[in-house]
């Protein structure tokens, strides 16, 4: 709902109960008019255009600029025929005009409408009318259109306000949307294509000879697609030489290394139906990979399963790459009353402090974005706890209710 639509709702209800009330000023002072006759027809005009004009006023598409103006027009014509059916003693007195604060409606209707210089403008057609009317400035009169002016003024300005922080809300959040779908795509590049860069050119300088030079544009290419998936203002470093240096693929926290061996992309994206997680991680089961599982199914949304189990593979080739083939890997997936965990933790050299940081800085996602990224993603977390020498523990958290409510949004997605 837009920001202003409030204020076309309070809008309404201030017509009708203004309506009521200038119709009860008009019974009040029946018997004080000098014709009354003419007070009952603009009352009776005033309430019909009221009541079918009633849903012009909810809405700023409905509420258009001839209905305003001829709200304006409905308006003034009740201050200028009130000294045609009240007398003169009465109206020195300061006695309410027919529409009486019936017209504060009518100007509300321009400032929501056009923001402050419309309500300006129409504020100072009403003072008009009113110095007509009363023939003079009298003190009153003037504090009465002052605060009219003002008033008008003021939720003219609110309303501008309102309609750019609701722009500036609006392009945030396509913002926010395009980050996070170039931060998904840059995971599945970085599972796939970057790992596939970074084998070629360990195995072609291993190889030599041509195999060297493919190896050497393999390298090349990995840099300019890294930089390209990330921040966008990480530049690729330069040798003495000045020609682009390849990264020693070792000494950064990612999966992207001289061992390192495509992974396997995780399960298809899906918000379809419940899946047990246990299938998704036993595959990882190995020589030196132990998986430890809870005795009952954990169950999760098909979609929030397979990220979480993606980021999973991510950590394992971690370990591979950075605690080498021999590490032993140590996977538990626990199944929390209001959260599903998992924690990865090998018996690796560790991760220097400020290392993960420093990779981020310099482009490299593994981190980043397989892992970290993909719970932000799922409202979950991502803690490392790792000390040089005594390996590294990384614990994965998905609440069961950021689970749910990421399936109820596929369902409403499809």
């Amino acid at each position: 709902m837009s920001v202003e639509q409030p204020l076309w709702q309070a809008l309404t209800a201030y017509r009708v109960l203004t309506l009521l009330y200038a119709l009860g000023l008009c019974v009040y002072s029946f018997d004080d008019y000098d014709h009354p006759a003419g007070a009952v027809v603009y009352m009776a005009v005033l309430t019909l255009w009221t009541a079918l004009t009633f849903r012009m006023v909810s809405s700023a598409e409905r509420c258009t600029r001839r209905f305003l103006v001829g709200d304006l027009g409905i308006a003034v014509t009740g201050i200028l025929l009130t000294p045609l059916v009240d007398n003169h003693d009465r109206i020195a007195e300061g006695t309410p005009t027919l529409p009486s604060i019936w017209t504060m409606g009518a100007v509300l209707g321009f400032a929501i409408k056009g923001g402050w210089r419309w309500g300006a403008s129409a504020s100072t057609v009403v003072c008009a009318a009113n110095v007509i009317e009363r023939g003079e400035f009298a003190q009153d009169t003037i504090h009465m259109l002052s605060l009219v002016w003002v008033a008008s003024v003021g939720i003219g300005y609110v309303v501008e306000v309102a309609r750019a922080s609701e722009r500036t809300l609006a392009r945030a959040l396509r913002i926010e949307a395009a980050t996070r779908e170039r931060e998904r795509l840059a995971r599945d590049i970085h599972d796939s294509v970057l790992q596939v860069l970074a084998m070629v050119q360990r195995r072609g300088a291993a190889i030599g000879g041509e195999a060297a030079e493919l190896g050497r544009m393999a390298g090349e290419q990995e840099i300019a697609l890294r930089t390209l998936v990330s921040t966008g203002l990480v530049a690729p470093s330069r040798g003495a030489d000045g020609v682009d240096a390849v990264p020693d693929p070792d000494g950064l926290p990612d999966a992207v290394g001289p061992s390192a061996e495509p992974s396997v992309p995780g399960p298809e994206r899906s918000d379809g139906g419940p899946c047990d997680l246990r299938a998704l991680l036993a595959p990882h089961a190995g020589s030196r990979v132990t998986f430890s599982e809870p005795g009952a199914p954990v169950v999760l949304p098909a979609g929030v399963a397979g990220e979480l189990a993606a980021a999973v593979g991510a950590a394992l080739d971690n370990v591979r790459v950075h605690a080498g083939q021999d590490a032993h890997a140590w996977i538990l997936l626990e199944d929390e009353p209001d959260a599903v965990m998992v924690t990865v933790r090998d018996d690796g050299p560790g991760i220097p402090e400020g290392r993960l940081a420093d990779a981020e800085a310099e482009g490299r996602l593994g981190v980043a974005l397989s892992i970290r990224g993909r719970l932000r993603d799922l409202g979950g977390t991502a803690a490392w706890i790792s000390a040089p020498g005594q390996g590294t523990e990384v614990e994965l958290t998905v609440p069961k209710a950021s689970a749910r409510k990421a399936k109820t949004k596929g369902e409403a997605a499809r």
